[in-house]
């Protein structure tokens, strides 16, 4: 299992060896990309770490009605993808960034409709409190790290579309706190998948 200490010394080391996902086939190849920053918060337990995740809004333009990290699009203002992940964390959840502990990034990640997402993995200091932004979040929940981290718990899907067949992973979740099953897929569990490679490569 991993700890708080383990995951500082893991991100501390320099030219880990190990390889990111294969990307899938692109969608939307007409759309300019556009450069993004989500945030991996990791949230310390005495249990366990538990990931923090967001179900966005039915109603968005983008990824709306699915399970998401906190981020969005980056701003010129933002200088960088770490402050893009922490101001979109702060606005779409509340999480206060005395809370957060950034331990590095990861490889930058394309999603079907060309964002260029860096995910910045981060750790928080439990104690805080939330106050999710209603209009582009519908709930806040965690997901234990050991579960993510399980290659056993990630399933490769297949999804028939109007331009062509999308195969994807995914990493259903039944929460035994509220009893609702999370489908977590696409872009999220991809980075997800990045960051069990990253944690299981050999040093």
């Amino acid at each position: 299992m991993w700890s708080a200490e383990l995951l500082r010394a893991r991100f501390a080391m320099a030219d880990l060896p190990w390889q990111p996902e294969p990307l899938e086939e692109r969608f939307f190849k007409d759309r300019d990309p556009a450069d993004a920053a989500v945030l991996v918060p990791l949230v310390q337990r005495q249990d366990d770490l538990y990931v923090l995740l967001t179900l966005r809004t039915a109603h968005l333009n983008d990824h709306a009605g699915q399970i998401s990290f906190p981020g969005g699009r980056c701003e010129p203002e933002d200088g960088g993808p770490i402050e893009t992940a922490l101001r979109e964390t702060v606005e779409e959840t509340g999480l206060a960034r005395e809370f957060i502990e950034v331990l590095g990034t990861m490889p930058v990640y394309q999603t079907a409709t060309n964002f260029m997402v860096t995910p910045v993995v981060a750790l928080v200091r439990p104690g805080f409190t939330l106050h999710p932004d209603a209009f582009e979040v519908e709930e806040v929940f965690e997901v234990p790290l050991s579960f993510l981290m399980n290659v056993e718990n990630h399933q490769q899907r297949s999804l028939h579309t109007p331009i062509g067949e999308r195969t994807f992973y995914a990493m259903p979740y039944n929460s035994p706190e509220n009893g609702k099953n999370y489908f977590i897929w696409g872009a999220t569990a991809a980075m997800l998948r990045n960051l069990y490679h990253f944690l299981s490569a050999k040093a």
